[in-house]
């Protein structure tokens, strides 16, 4: 029997993407410092500060806008 699913993959992240994180804990602007297989680096544009994680972020939409954010 079929049924409607939904897929997610994670992102295949490169190192100086500009991204934005909409809708969890880790919201706001951030650049991708550094990938492996299992963790992202990201750095915040204001603070300058570095946070390694599990990599978390699956592709929603690309668009034009600011960056960083007000």
């Amino acid at each position: 029997m079929e049924h409607q699913v939904i897929v997610f993959k994670p992102y295949p992240f490169e190192v100086g993407q500009k991204i934005n994180i909409d809708g969890s804990k880790r919201a706001g602007d951030w650049e991708v410092v550094d990938i492996t297989e299992r963790k992202v680096t990201l750095k915040c544009p204001i603070s300058k500060k570095e946070f390694t994680w599990d990599r978390f972020c699956y592709f929603v939409e690309e668009k034009t806008m600011q960056w960083p954010g007000d």
